[in-house]
């Protein structure tokens, strides 16, 4: 575990310390949202979220304006971490759920130093681990050790009953950070209803092996969700363009999603270092809420 703090640690300085020479101390941190308490209406500006509109005042003809919120200081950032079957793909140690732990555990210990709350929701089709915000380096350790140190109880997905869940129990406006391949189908209205009530941020892994099978014949393709076998021809350029079109379409879908419900969106591979895209989401964050 230490060895792994230690990893962790030096990833999440080494994001800080680039971010806040890159934007020259004008840097304000990722977990940083609008809090609950109205303070003002200013006039709409370019960028604005189009949720913060105040439409009573805006409908009176003197122009569109936008509500503004006093910081919440005690701002809380929930871990929505998919870890079903479909994440254990990739080579060993670089797979789909190793990156999505390791993202995890690298923004909780940001979370963590910024002074948030931070909690952790784990989730297959069902909800694996649970830990409620709080505060301070013992509840980063509490969070990493949810994270690497639990055990599936099912590898099945669910994200509908995932996001489901999470409305439930994320009663005052959070930060969420939703960490999945996100290959499910029928989960963007609870998707959506999260978008409007918390700040979300949609982090996407991924796997070339998803968009590009190589040519090896007629092989078996494991299920690890349903515990079966297939046996398919990838010597088919049919099938292989399948495959790609069918990965392309989802993400593109996925984006869409977020791009109209004010989501921030990123996708890791698990052939790139995790490091460089959580940079552009701190410096894309940073710029949203300055515009805000």
């Amino acid at each position: 575990m230490n060895q792994l703090l230690k990893k962790l640690r030096r990833y999440e300085i080494m994001i800080r310390k680039v971010v806040n020479n890159q934007l020259q101390g004008d840097y304000q941190s990722i977990f940083k949202g609008s809090g609950l308490e109205f303070d003002d209406l200013r006039p709409y500006q370019y960028g604005d979220d189009f949720r913060t509109i105040e439409w009573k005042v805006s409908a009176k003809g003197h122009g569109t304006f936008v509500k503004t919120f006093r910081e919440d200081k005690d701002q809380s950032v929930y871990f929505l971490l998919d870890i079903s079957g479909s994440q254990d793909i990739g080579d060993e140690g670089k797979k789909k759920i190793d990156i999505g732990k390791e993202v995890a555990g690298v923004l909780t210990l940001a979370a963590v130093f910024e002074g948030s709350q931070v909690g952790l929701i784990s989730f297959s089709d069902q909800k694996e681990k649970i830990i409620l915000p709080g505060k301070g380096p013992k509840q980063g350790i509490k969070i990493i050790q949810g994270i690497f140190g639990h055990k599936n109880i099912s590898l099945k997905t669910n994200l509908k009953e995932m996001f489901n869940f999470a409305l439930n129990i994320i009663k005052k406006r959070s930060i969420v950070i939703v960490i999945s391949d996100f290959i499910d189908q029928g989960y963007e209205r609870p998707f959506k209803a999260l978008a409007q009530k918390h700040d979300l941020i949609a982090i996407q892994i991924t796997d070339p092996r998803e968009s590009a099978l190589p040519t090896l014949g007629i092989i078996p393709v494991y299920d690890k969700e349903q515990g079966r076998t297939t046996w398919v021809n990838t010597a088919f350029g049919s099938f292989s363009r399948k495959i790609l079109e069918s990965f392309s379409s989802e993400r593109e879908h996925l984006q869409d999603v977020c791009k109209k419900n004010q989501v921030n969106y990123l996708e890791i591979s698990t052939k790139n270092d995790i490091v460089l895209p959580l940079i552009e989401l701190f410096k894309h964050r940073n710029r949203t809420m300055k515009r805000g």
